[in-house]
């Protein structure tokens, strides 16, 4: 995980933090002695105490291991997690807000091309979902967030879906017709571009997760890579740069826009019938 200091004492990390350093503390172990024992080198655990550093699942059952605390630190590092990835998703929401140009290849239907249906299937599904008033809330957020489409000027948008996505169908028949007919009419406005990488292109850099690069208005890009809960905000115009060039492979080995268009129409219609 990127390093990043501690802002807010009340939060996981900053919890996770304080746990290793009174463990540590408890065992009458200095810095330098818990490095020898572990292994770690010194000034990584400090900063695994500093709250700087968020480290991996591994390093939390060593040291739960080591303290004999039963699994506490597995446990608040997943709180801390889950965290960061909010936080970088907020960010991430943002950007696209004020993004002139986006470029996306998805491996899940954009909540930026989702209807109000077909989101609340999505969002339902999830194993935490209690449904209700906060289900509704959900997906009115994703739902507003498709106003930045409607902007003048608005911006434009290039999708890349993975034909596994058209091949996954909503639980109601309706839903996925009405999703896949949205689709079609998003693709026909002029600033929504629509390509479907067909499975049979094989292999390709961005396989497992989903990708967003966007550029602002003063030329500047970010970019954000997603995969099984996980999402990483790229900032680093080097490191974008390297997204951006494996996202033109994948476009390249897409279908093109009117082929593309044809493709999902096929694909709404044998749904159809």
């Amino acid at each position: 995980m990127a390093d990043r200091p501690v802002e807010d004492e009340n939060s996981a990390r900053a919890a996770l933090a304080g746990t290793l350093r009174y463990l540590r503390e408890r065992t009458g172990k200095s810095l330098g002695q818990l490095a020898e024992e572990t292994r770690y080198d010194k000034s990584y655990l400090y900063r695994l105490e500093a709250g700087e550093r968020l480290s991996k699942s591994p390093v939390m059952e060593d040291l739960d291991a080591y303290y004999g605390s039963d699994g506490l630190l597995v446990r608040l590092w997943k709180l801390a997690r889950m965290e960061m990835y909010k936080d970088k998703y907020k960010a991430f929401m943002r950007y696209e807000a004020s993004a002139t140009i986006m470029h996306k290849y998805m491996q899940v239907i954009p909540g930026l091309l989702q209807t109000e249906a077909y989101a609340r299937t999505v969002l339902s599904m999830w194993p935490d979902q209690s449904g209700g008033d906060e289900l509704e809330r959900q997906v009115t957020a994703r739902i507003e967030r498709q106003e930045l489409l409607r902007r003048t000027p608005s911006p434009n948008v290039r999708v890349i879906l993975d034909e596994s996505v058209l091949r996954c169908p909503a639980p109601d028949p309706k839903v996925w017709a009405d999703q896949l007919l949205h689709l079609v009419e998003s693709a026909s406005q002029p600033s929504i571009t629509l390509q479907v990488l067909p499975m049979a292109a094989g292999v390709h850099p961005l396989r497992g997760g989903s990708l967003s690069v966007m550029w602002q208005a003063d030329g500047s890009a970010v970019a954000y890579a997603e995969g099984n809960a996980f999402g990483e905000l790229v900032e680093d115009p080097a490191e974008v740069a390297k997204l951006r060039l494996s996202y033109d492979l994948v476009r390249d080995m897409a279908l093109p826009p009117s082929d593309s268009l044809a493709f999902v129409e096929r694909i709404l219609e044998e749904n159809r019938s």
